[in-house]
């Protein structure tokens, strides 16, 4: 059930904006640029500077005194990042440019060594895979049970995690998501409990979080449960510009922060856009400041979607009430995730239909349900909106409930680690001729990201099934050399 987040008291002031004042200093100087970026405010690229506005280009500077640089900060982007650190009740916090991804990938080469285990949920995404390739690390995976009646997995049991931790000791870390596409929740305060009971480090991909940090009644953030690091996304559910993101660390990363750094700068750009970089400063002031009040109205929103939802008929928007006090520990209420099987309809052709027919994009569909994100820039006629066409689908589209159900879940068979089988002599075959042998590249549905099939696992019917139906049912399938995902490159036997 949710919680009430404890009010934060924060320790530095919270209304500065160094970033945005610098830039706002460099605009004003009117500094003449022999260096890059080419466009010199925009002057160079007149169609550039008409579509994206002068005020934009003004401000996408190269690193230099006044403005600091991320890959050594020591002015005003470490001023920012501690700023940021505060308002997420972290120990440090570093701005990521190149997506959470490289943020995910940065707490697991940080952690890991070549041969290093580490304890996951197999549902993870894409770019925690990857880590494992370039890291070596040693997956132990912790399948997540399946809610049947939504078709979706779910988080990690407590059980189960304490099995692989008494199976595994030496492992590193046990990595959680928090919370999953769906807004599921793991019991994270315990799971972070046994891992440093056995002493383990907790790696949490938040990208989905950011606003448990700011909201109230909901579930628990990575940092006040006691994570070590956690990968944000806050152009997610936070407003600011895609690709933005933070990776933050609790206290006792405190002597491993410099070599956390160093792993960063082996995944993140030498140039370093500011607008993505201002676009963190600001939006770190205006959730901190009012980040509360807007979650609160966001929540509402989204309780309000899912009753007008939910009285339609044959949609099912759940809650709270599909908890189970374990791998399903809590909801996040911001997630309008809707099941759409006794519509007769998957949630991948509600997705089309709302799109094509409606324009109205949601934020992914599934073989059983849609996600709605529900965040700060929501209003009530776009929700009305979005009542009133699945008021329509359900009438126009409607038929009889699905009778193949397909979990969106699949209990992979795993025959050698994802780097091994990468780095592998491989041959490209079609999906067909793939049964029984070993993958060395994923397929997954994109998004959410979560690979269906990932290297070193075993090709067997029940995934060509899978991504078979995936496929009519009208999902973007990526991760395959192949963009059409025909074929499939696969160990050499």
């Amino acid at each position: 059930m949710p919680r009430k987040n404890a009010v934060r008291t924060y320790h530095l002031d919270q209304t500065k904006q160094p970033l945005r004042d610098a830039l706002g200093e460099f605009r004003r100087r009117r500094i003449v640029s022999f260096d890059v970026p080419g466009h010199k405010q925009g002057r160079g690229n007149e169609p550039l500077a008409a579509f994206l506005g002068r005020q934009c280009l003004s401000v996408d500077a190269n690193s230099m005194q006044l403005l600091d640089t991320l890959i050594h900060p020591t002015g005003v982007i470490l001023e920012a990042e501690q700023l940021a650190a505060d308002a997420f009740g972290a120990d440090r916090c570093f701005f990521m440019v190149n997506g959470t991804t490289s943020a995910v990938q940065a707490m697991i080469l940080s952690t890991c060594a070549p041969g290093d285990e580490i304890i996951l949920p197999r549902n993870v995404h894409r770019s925690v895979i990857n880590a494992l390739i370039l890291s070596q690390a040693i997956p132990v995976y912790v399948n997540p049970s399946v809610n049947l009646k939504l078709g979706i997995p779910l988080g990690m049991s407590v059980d189960d995690v304490a099995e692989a931790i008494r199976q595994h000791p030496k492992a590193k870390a046990v990595l959680i998501n928090n919370p999953t596409y769906y807004g599921v929740c793991a019991n994270v305060r315990k799971i972070v409990e046994l891992a440093h009971d056995a002493g383990m480090r907790v790696l949490i991909d938040e990208a989905h979080g950011t606003h448990f940090y700011f909201g109230e009644n909901l579930p628990v953030c990575g940092m006040e449960a006691g994570a070590d690091m956690s990968a944000i996304s806050l152009h997610k559910t936070g407003g600011s510009l895609t690709q933005s993101s933070m990776l933050l660390l609790g206290p006792n990363m405190r002597e491993d922060q410099g070599y956390v750094h160093q792993i960063i700068n082996l995944m993140q750009t030498t140039s370093a856009s500011y607008l993505l970089l201002v676009s963190l400063d600001i939006t770190r002031n205006h959730l901190a400041l009012n980040g509360r009040d807007i979650y609160s109205r966001v929540v509402d929103f989204a309780n309000y979607a899912r009753r007008e939802i939910n009285e339609i008929g044959g949609f099912y928007a759940f809650s709270h009430d599909a908890c189970d006090g374990d791998a399903f520990f809590d909801f996040d209420m911001t997630k309008l995730t809707v099941n759409t099987r006794s519509t007769g309809l998957s949630g991948i052709e509600v997705y089309d239909l709302l799109r094509d027919e409606y324009d109205i994009q949601v934020e992914f569909g599934d073989l059983q349900n849609f996600l709605a994100i529900m965040s700060v820039g929501d209003r009530p006629a776009a929700i009305e909106r979005l009542i009133g066409a699945l008021e329509d689908i359900k009438q126009n589209y409607g038929t009889e409930p699905a009778k193949l159900v397909v979990n969106e879940y699949i209990s992979p068979e795993v025959v050698m680690t994802p780097a091994e089988a990468f780095y592998k002599p491989s041959e490209q075959l079609s999906l067909e001729k793939c049964c029984g042998r070993i993958a060395t590249e994923s397929v997954m549905c994109y998004p959410p990201g979560i690979p269906i099939l990932a290297p070193g696992e075993r090709v067997t019917p029940g995934i060509l099934e899978y991504i078979q139906y995936a496929r009519d049912k009208g999902s973007l399938l990526t991760g395959t050399e192949d963009p059409e995902v025909r074929q499939l490159y696969v160990m050499l036997e």
